[in-house]
């Protein structure tokens, strides 16, 4: 496998051009302070789109990954005010996430049902669960562990002042290296692939498909609740619309890092380069003081793009390979 295709080659490109013209636009955008910033705007949302591509590589998709977040920051909200320390108030995230996340899985693979209807029905059950149980309520007072977690730097575990790396971008990027590992380096990662190409191929080869996808929504929903123990802690406070939304931004880093909406194709540095990009270019039109609905259309209209300029360029790559061959006859 190349190291990096043509479309992760864009990807890259666009993301130099937009630390170079936000960089030379914006006064303090280049600062160290504010290029770290830039990662919280895109290190939970990672979290949650490197799953997304797992399940969207294999064939699946999960519309509930946001509502699962504030789920498990409910519980563990919920496990705090029992008296529980910060170990167990993320084991009760962790679990949380997992358990919405086999009951989707139960749901596809037991009963045979569309992964997409699925979830849309569990967003609403996991979302409205959320808010008629906190109402306008928020659970907050969080202990500075978690919010430590959440925005503070490498450096100040470590001693080191001046080492100004986001514990959260660090914790994405060692996710993003093991699933990584696990997808291009596995024979449980080729059978991902080949899950997605074609399930019933996939099933006559000897692979459980079903124990494979109800794994992979499983996973999502744990990567859902890390992801909400980290944006917990941000924030310091627990919402019933926590993560409002974030479910169409993951979707959008998935399709726009290149991974493909029908399955089988796709890769983790693509996932990590859309969420990197698209992070940047929305926290520099946020020191623009651009509207969220003018942020809103230019990231639809780069979802568009995302899927039709991958399909252009394999076709005119396509027919470049012809050219030769038919001026050689």
């Amino acid at each position: 496998m190349k190291a990096l295709d043509t479309w992760e080659r864009i990807l890259i490109a666009l993301i130099v051009l937009v630390y170079l013209g936000f960089g030379l636009g914006i006064e303090g955008f280049f600062t160290p302070y504010a290029l770290a910033d830039t990662t919280y705007n895109f290190s939970e949302k990672a979290l949650i789109a490197l799953a997304m591509a797992l399940l969207v590589i294999g064939g699946e998709i999960d519309l509930s990954i946001a509502a699962i977040m504030a789920l498990a920051s409910m519980a563990m909200g919920f496990a705090m005010q029992a008296g529980a320390g910060v170990g167990t108030m993320v084991l009760a995230a962790l679990a949380t996430g997992a358990a919405c996340g086999a009951l989707n899985g139960w749901l596809v693979t037991r009963w045979k049902l569309p992964s997409i209807v699925v979830t849309i029905g569990t967003l609403s059950l996991y979302r409205g669960l959320a808010q008629v149980v906190l109402g306008d309520q928020a659970i907050t007072g969080y202990p500075e562990t978690l919010v430590t977690w959440g925005n503070g730097y490498l450096g100040d575990l470590m001693g080191m002042p001046g080492f100004i790396v986001p514990i959260e971008f660090a914790v994405m990027l060692v996710a993003a290296l093991l699933v990584g590992l696990f997808l291009h380096a596995t024979v449980h990662g080729r059978r991902i692939y080949a899950i997605g190409a074609n399930p019933v191929t996939a099933r006559f080869s000897g692979i459980a498909v079903d124990r494979y996808r109800l794994g992979l929504f499983i996973f999502a929903g744990v990567m859902a609740a890390l992801a909400a123990v980290l944006l917990t802690g941000r924030i310091g406070s627990t919402r019933p619309n926590l993560a409002m939304g974030w479910e169409l931004d993951a979707v959008t880093i998935v399709i726009l890092g290149g991974v493909s909406i029908q399955g089988g194709r796709g890769s983790v540095v693509g996932t990590l380069l859309a969420a990197v990009l698209l992070g940047s270019f929305t926290f520099a039109m946020g020191m623009l003081n651009v509207t969220g609905i003018v942020v809103s259309m230019v990231v639809g209209g780069l979802l568009i793009v995302a899927m039709v300029l991958p399909q252009y360029l394999r076709r005119l790559a396509a027919r470049f390979q012809k050219a030769p061959a038919s001026r050689s006859a």
